[in-house]
């Protein structure tokens, strides 16, 4: 019982992280379940299971809004459910001794993306470009295998690369990736079915994310308006590294001294990160408009 409520945290707080970024919950989920020490294989099956009920609220939510643009869905969606498929049979056939590190990388990149994303640029803009196919589905095979195989990235592969290069208003990116993640959340599953079995998917796990991100879904709309994005996205950056750095540290068999010294390093590195956000949002909003001059304004994610 205590497994469960401490599972439903954490699908609360992935879904606080995803709700306000509109990115980053299987990256965030999954690194809490490796840290209270589930497999990597585990935890990205029990993460994707989950992540059915969540994104299908989410993508029934966005089209009622007018937030999804079907043809994006199904352009960059069916590559993607391709792509985690495959990267979800690779990573059962790892062993968990090999599987650990290789997540490990995996959720250290993107965790290192979201922190530099957030930091130094701030929120995706829009930018003008062409929106092709022969864009979306090598970007959605990347993606879906990525999302799969490190337990997350759909969002911060997927959205980003669209705001840059698509000629989508930003409601409609993150309506659409959110939209699209409904059909690679159930590939992977399939994926991890085939390739553990069901007694390598623990449903009851999965319920318990499932339940707390229901509950923090309405929590996220309100934490949006007080904590800026774009310091959650380096606070949360943050923590990735600062896990995934212990787990590859303890693997590479790293001496206490070492480990200490990294871990100084990455605290030092996070606080100015977060210090660096703080003050950048405070810089725009002293600026009438919220726009600085000569730069397109940073418009929110959700």
């Amino acid at each position: 019982m205590r497994t469960l409520v401490l599972l439903a945290l954490v699908g609360l707080g992935a879904q606080l992280v995803d709700g306000s970024l509109g990115m980053a919950y299987g990256v965030t989920s999954t690194t809490l379940l490796l840290a209270v020490g589930a497999n990597p294989a585990t935890a990205s099956a029990t993460v994707h299971l989950a992540e059915i009920g969540t994104t299908l609220a989410s993508g029934a939510a966005h089209w009622r809004f007018g937030n999804v643009d079907w043809k994006v869905v199904a352009r960059i969606g069916i590559p993607g459910a391709i792509g985690a498929f495959a990267g979800a049979t690779f990573l059962s056939s790892l062993s968990t001794e090999v599987a650990k590190p290789v997540m490990a990388f995996l959720l250290l990149g993107l965790g290192l993306y979201v922190l530099l994303r957030f930091t130094v640029q701030g929120l995706p803009v829009r930018r003008e470009a062409p929106l092709r196919r022969r864009f979306l589905t090598p970007l959605g095979l990347v993606a879906g295998f990525l999302d799969a195989t490190g337990g997350g990235g759909w969002g911060p592969v997927g959205t980003p690369a669209i705001l840059a290069s698509g000629r989508m208003e930003p409601r409609k990116v993150i309506g659409s990736i959110d939209t699209s993640e409904f059909f690679v959340a159930v590939a992977a599953s399939v994926g991890f079915l085939v390739g553990l079995g069901s007694q390598g998917v623990n449903a009851g796990w999965a319920l318990a994310l499932l339940v707390g991100g229901l509950i923090a879904a309405p929590i996220a709309a309100w934490l949006v308006r007080i904590v800026p994005p774009r310091v959650l996205g380096s606070l949360v950056g943050g923590l990735i590294v600062l896990t995934n750095s212990r787990t590859l540290l303890g693997w590479a068999g790293a001496g206490e001294p070492v480990q200490w010294a990294v871990y100084g390093l990455v605290w030092v590195a996070w606080a100015a990160a977060v210090a660096w956000s703080f003050r950048a949002h405070l810089a725009l909003r002293s600026i009438p408009g919220d726009k600085p001059a000569g730069k397109p304004a940073e418009e929110p994610t959700r």
